[in-house]
C-alpha cells in the first residue's frame, strides 16, 4: 500500500519513512503543503499522514482542497495541538484521524490500518437507510435530511449509518469505539465526543427536532425528541 507522508522536520519525516518502509508500505514524501498536494492530486494512496503545521498550505487547509476536488483518501493529521476545538477544526476540514504529537510510531501503525481496513469495498446494495426525515442511501452514499443534502467524511458516514442501523437503541461508547474504530475504548480519549459534536452540527443543528440524544454515562441514540 502507498502512503503520502507530508512532514517539513526532516528528522521526522525520515524516521516515519524509514518505520514504514519496514512494515511493507511504500512511501511517497513532501516537506510542504503545496508538493503534498500536488503529488495527492496526480497519485493514488491509501492513506495520506500530513502534520497540520507545515509551509505553503497548512494540513487543514490541505485537507479541505483535497476534500473539496473529490479526493476521498483517508486523511490523518499529526499535530502537537491537542485542544477539543483543534480536533474539531481538523475532523470538520475532512479528517479521518488525529494524532498528537509526541506518539509512538505503533499507534500510527494501528490508524493506518483501522482507515486502510475501512476503505475495503464493499458490495454495493441499493439499501436506503431512513429514520424520521434522514436518509442514508448505501449505494450513492447520499446523506439528505429533509430536503438538505448533507456532507459527511468517511467517519462520519460511517457512525451515522451506524446510529441508523441502531435507531432507538442506546450505543455505549464500547459498542461505538469496537464498531467505527476496530478497538478497545480507551476511556483517556474524547474522540467519539467529537465526532457526535460534527454530526450534531451537521444533522441537527440547522432543524427543529434533534434526533442525536445523550444518555449520560451509558452512550448515544438516534431518535426523535418525545
Amino acid at each position: 500500500m502507498k502512503i503520502l507522508l507530508i512532514e517539513d522536520d526532516i528528522k521526522i519525516i525520515q524516521s516515519l519513512r524509514k518505520g514504514l518502509e519496514e512494515n511493507g508500505y511504500e512511501v511517497d514524501i513532501a516537506y510542504d503543503g503545496t508538493i503534498g498536494k500536488l503529488l495527492a492530486r496526480r497519485n493514488d494512496y491509501f492513506v495520506i499522514v500530513s502534520d497540520i503545521i507545515i509551509p505553503g498550505i497548512n494540513g487543514v487547509q490541505l485537507c479541505r482542497e483535497l476534500r473539496s476536488a473529490g479526493i476521498s483518501t483517508p486523511f490523518i493529521m499529526l499535530t502537537a495541538l491537542g485542544a477539543l476545538e483543534e480536533k474539531l477544526v481538523g475532523f470538520d476540514a475532512g479528517a479521518d484521524d488525529y494524532l498528537v504529537k509526541p506518539f509512538d510510531f505503533l499507534e500510527l501503525l494501528a490508524r493506518i490500518k483501522v482507515v486502510t481496513k475501512r476503505i475495503q469495498s464493499e458490495p454495493v446494495t441499493a439499501n436506503v437507510l431512513r429514520y424520521a426525515d434522514l436518509e442514508m442511501n448505501l449505494s450513492t452514499r447520499e446523506i439528505t435530511r429533509g430536503s438538505q443534502r448533507i456532507e459527511l467524511t468517511g467517519k462520519e458516514y460511517a457512525l451515522l449509518e451506524f446510529l441508523l442501523r441502531n435507531s432507538e437503541r442506546v450505543l455505549s461508547k464500547v459498542d461505538i469505539a469496537e464498531k467505527i474504530w476496530d478497538i478497545r475504548f480507551d476511556t483517556g480519549t474524547n474522540i467519539i465526543e467529537v465526532y457526535i459534536t460534527l454530526l450534531r452540527k451537521k444533522i441537527d443543528r440547522d432543524f427543529p427536532v434533534k434526533l442525536i440524544h445523550t444518555h449520560y454515562g451509558v452512550g448515544y441514540v438516534l431518535k426523535q425528541e418525545a
